[in-house]
C-alpha cells in the first residue's frame, strides 16, 4: 500500500492525471462546453493533445509514474484539471466537493479509481459543505492553508478540519478576494505555489495577509511574481522535488527569479491546457506518493 506525506515540495514518486484526449474528448463536445465552462478561448483538440503528451514525457523524466483517468461522459472538459477532485493526508485521500455545479461528479470517479488501486480514502466532503483541491495547500507537515472563497465554503472547511483531526497541528483559514467574481478561476494556488520547505512563489497583491505572516513567520523566503506574468500562470507552478518545478513557458521574469532562488526550472508549453482554462500544471496534476 502506498504511504502518504503531507507536503507540496518533496520528491513526486506518482501522480493521477486525465490525458487532454480523455477530458476534451472531442470537437464537438469542446464546442457545446467551452463557453459555460468560462475558458477565455476554444481549446484546439488536436494541439490539446500534443501539448498533454510533451507535458506527460516531461513529467516521466522525473521518474514520476502517472496513472491517467479515463474517460467519461458523467464529467466536462474540467476534469482535465485533476487536483481539485482530491486532497492528500497521511491517512490517503480525502474526497472533495466540489464548488464549480459542473464537477460535481469527478470526485466520485476519482474515488473509483482509488478503490481500484487499493488507495485509501480516507474521507470526503459531504452535503453543503464545498472544498476543492487548488483551494488547499500543505506549507508544512504539520500545516494546512485552505482558502475561504467561492469554490471552498465554510461547511466544507469546518468538515475537513474534522477529517485531519490529529492529522496535524494547524489548520490556517484564510480569506480570497472577490477579484473577478464567482465565475472566475481563483483558487488559493493562484497566488500560492510551495517550492520548498522554506521557499514559496506567490502573487502579493492578490494574497491574504494572514498567509504572508504564516509563510514569514515560518522563515520562508518568498519570490514574487510580476503584475504581468499573473495571468499567464506564473504563480501557478509544480514542485516536483524541492527547488525543482514545472512551470508554463513565457514568465520570463518569474523564471528567472527562481532560478536566482536557486530553484531548477522546467517549461513547457500550455496554451490549450492550461492558458485558456485557467489551469496550469499543479492543476492539471494530483500527486499521491511522495517522498
Amino acid at each position: 500500500m502506498m504511504s502518504f506525506k503531507q507536503s507540496e515540495c518533496d520528491v513526486i514518486k506518482s501522480m493521477l492525471v486525465k490525458h487532454a484526449r480523455n477530458a476534451f474528448v472531442s470537437a464537438d463536445v469542446i464546442d457545446q462546453q467551452w463557453r459555460r465552462l468560462n475558458y477565455s478561448d476554444k481549446p484546439d483538440l488536436g494541439r490539446a493533445i500534443e501539448e498533454f503528451e510533451r507535458f506527460s514525457d516531461l513529467l516521466r523524466n522525473f521518474d514520476i509514474k502517472l496513472y491517467f483517468l479515463p474517460q467519461d461522459e458523467r464529467v466536462c472538459l474540467d476534469s482535465l484539471y485533476a487536483r481539485d477532485a482530491a486532497i492528500v493526508c497521511k491517512k490517503g485521500m480525502i474526497l472533495c466537493n466540489m464548488g464549480k455545479a459542473q464537477r460535481q461528479n469527478e470526485p466520485s470517479l476519482q474515488e473509483a479509481f482509488y478503490r481500484d488501486q487499493d488507495i485509501p480514502v480516507h474521507g470526503r466532503i459531504t452535503g453543503t459543505g464545498c472544498v476543492e483541491g487548488g483551494d488547499v495547500a500543505w506549507i508544512d507537515e504539520d500545516a494546512l492553508v485552505v482558502g475561504r472563497g467561492y469554490r471552498t465554503n465554510d461547511e466544507g472547511i469546518r468538515q475537513l478540519g474534522e477529517l485531519l483531526k490529529g492529522l496535524i497541528k494547524e489548520l490556517i483559514i484564510v480569506h480570497l478576494p472577490h477579484w473577478k467574481g464567482p465565475d472566475d478561476v481563483f483558487h488559493l494556488m493562484s497566488v500560492l505555489s510551495p517550492l520548498d520547505h522554506d521557499l514559496a512563489l506567490v502573487y502579493s497583491p492578490l494574497m491574504p495577509v494572514p498567509l504572508r505572516e504564516a509563510l514569514r513567520s515560518r522563515g520562508m523566503e518568498l519570490v514574487e511574481v510580476p503584475d504581468e506574468e499573473f495571468d499567464t500562470m506564473g504563480c501557478n507552478v509544480l514542485a516536483v522535488a524541492p527547488r525543482k518545478c514545472v512551470m508554463l513557458g513565457g514568465n520570463s521574469i518569474t523564471k528567472k527569479r527562481l532560478e536566482k532562488a536557486g530553484v531548477e526550472v522546467h517549461e513547457f508549453e500550455g496554451k490549450e491546457i492550461c492558458l485558456k482554462g485557467a489551469g496550469g500544471p499543479t492543476c492539471l496534476t494530483r500527486p499521491l506518493r511522495r517522498e
